[in-house]
């Protein structure tokens, strides 16, 4: 954000003080207004006396947040994305009423503090402010627990992801949202839950990497579980405003060395069951899939920190075209076009689905379910083979991607011209 931003939290009203998803209204606002650029908060009760001091000096806009019920980011992005130069700009629900934010800039803001002072909780001093719509899973109330219930299910819906694969949908989700709303109303946040995750896939590894098929069946299903709380870290950030650079980094991370110490594991499980004592074929495949494992994970994370400007490595992108940027001797990388293969006739629906759904048997969430049932079935070492070869694999196209981009960035300093940063 270029500018500064000073919020406002008021919190007079007791309903301030209910807990929605395990976080007060006033808190869950102050973490709205951070969310959105503000550089400080004050959350405001029945004292006003010392409003005055605290802006004093300051002629930034001032984002105003009532917190008598439930708040998330859409009510109040809209208003920081039409920051006025001059004046107020007033979030409304869709049938044009009050919806308990407005943003007062220039002379407004000084307007807007003697207001609150007042002890005004709405824009009564601007007649002629702009009105701004605000988007979705914006806000509730919450006076009776009819409201409340409401709130909780319209917060929940923030849990749900239109890119969720089958696996995700009908495997995880309906074990790790009751998790997640038991989760969230505890003080556990988000990294907490993803170092949980790789304590129980040191664990599990542990337990893997012995002969016996019962302690590979039990750490694999140790690992299953760690996949369950994986999908809880996210959903807690989401729904208490606590996502973060560190928090994506951390999540990430923790999935990419879970892959790689389970197959090692695995692959001694194999090595100790059905190898030759000292160097074996056994010991030789490990290597081979940590070595190639590492080099994809150095390509992806290369890929979305240089080209993305992300931490997720679902963002990871194969391909890259060349854009303008922002002056005439810049430009900047875009993610290229899918190409659509469009089936000159429908397809047969089980054909349909398994088209929509195969390229997500590589995806972590997958190989999980997979290889604990093969481990109870006792194909430990089919499920090796599957894992390590999966290395070279994933090694040989996210190289091809990786000399691409290196090739693409190469051209462009050539040319005299100035890559600019990932967006992002």
């Amino acid at each position: 954000m270029a500018f500064e931003l000073d919020a406002i939290v008021l919190a007079d009203d007791p309903l301030a003080r209910v807990r929605i998803a395990g976080l007060p209204a006033y808190e869950r606002a102050r973490r709205v207004a951070l969310r959105v650029g503000a550089t400080r908060v004050l959350v405001l009760d029945a004292e006003r006396d010392g409003l005055a001091a605290w802006r004093a000096g300051r002629d930034c806009p001032l984002l105003v947040i009532r917190a008598d019920q439930l708040v998330h980011t859409p009510l109040v992005a809209p208003l920081v994305a039409a920051l006025p130069l001059e004046g107020v700009a007033v979030a409304v629900g869709p049938d044009g009423s009050d919806a308990g934010a407005y943003l007062a800039a220039g002379a407004a803001a000084g307007h807007a503090i003697t207001a609150i002072a007042q002890g005004a909780n709405t824009a009564v001093f601007a007649a002629d402010a702009v009105r701004i719509p605000h988007g979705e899973i914006a806000r509730h109330p919450i006076a009776t627990p009819e409201d409340r219930a409401g709130a909780h299910r319209l917060l929940y819906r923030l849990l749900i992801k239109p890119q969720d694969n089958a696996v995700t949908r009908y495997l995880f989700r309906p074990v790790s949202l009751p998790l997640t709303k038991l989760l969230v109303k505890t003080p556990i946040t988000p990294n907490q839950v993803s170092v949980l995750v790789g304590i129980l896939v040191v664990i599990g590894c542990w337990l893997t990497a012995h002969a016996s098929f019962d302690m590979a069946i039990a750490g694999s299903l140790v690992v299953l579980a760690s996949g369950y709380f994986d999908c809880c870290d996210g959903e807690i950030a989401r729904l208490k405003l606590m996502s973060s650079k560190l928090g994506a980094w951390l999540d990430t991370i923790v999935d990419e060395f879970s892959t790689m110490g389970y197959m090692a594991a695995l692959g001694y499980h194999c090595h100790l069951r059905f190898g030759e004592p000292g160097f074996d074929l056994w010991i030789a495949a490990i290597i081979v899939g940590v070595v190639t494992y590492a080099w994809s994970v150095y390509c992806i994370y290369f890929n979305i920190i240089v080209g993305v400007g992300s931490a997720n490595s679902q963002d990871y992108v194969g391909r890259f075209v060349i854009v303008p940027g922002t002056t005439p001797t810049s430009v900047r990388l875009e993610p290229a076009a899918a190409t659509a293969i469009v089936p000159t006739r429908p397809l047969p629906a089980w054909l349909s689905f398994l088209a929509t759904n195969l390229p997500y048997v590589v995806r972590r969430d997958f190989l999980v379910w997979a290889i604990a049932l093969l481990a109870i079935l006792h194909l430990t070492h089919v499920a090796f083979v599957l894992l390590a070869a999966g290395g070279p694999v994933i090694a040989a196209v996210t190289t091809s991607h990786h000399l691409a981009l290196r090739k693409l960035r190469r051209s462009i300093a050539a040319s005299g011209r100035i890559l600019e940063a990932p967006a992002r």
